[in-house]
């Protein structure tokens, strides 16, 4: 099994500090093919190919809603 950490962060609440995720995602081959991993709080799971897509397609909807975008 390989995987390709893209994001590796703990994540503070924006006024509640004390309030912490520990929040990685990437790419991972373990069962065969690529596919998204994430990870939070030491819970991690693998999703299918369309699932993995709609995350995508939504995250970059709304990256574009909130101007994120270059």
């Amino acid at each position: 099994m390989a995987t390709t950490c893209f994001f590796e962060e703990t994540i503070s609440d924006l006024e509640k500090k004390d309030e912490k995720i520990e929040f990685e995602f990437g790419r991972s081959s373990f069962y065969g093919e690529n596919l998204m991993y994430f990870k939070v709080n030491d819970v991690a799971l693998i999703v299918d190919e369309k699932t993995g897509r709609k995350i995508a397609e939504q995250m970059e909807n709304l990256a574009a809603y909130l101007g994120y975008h270059r």
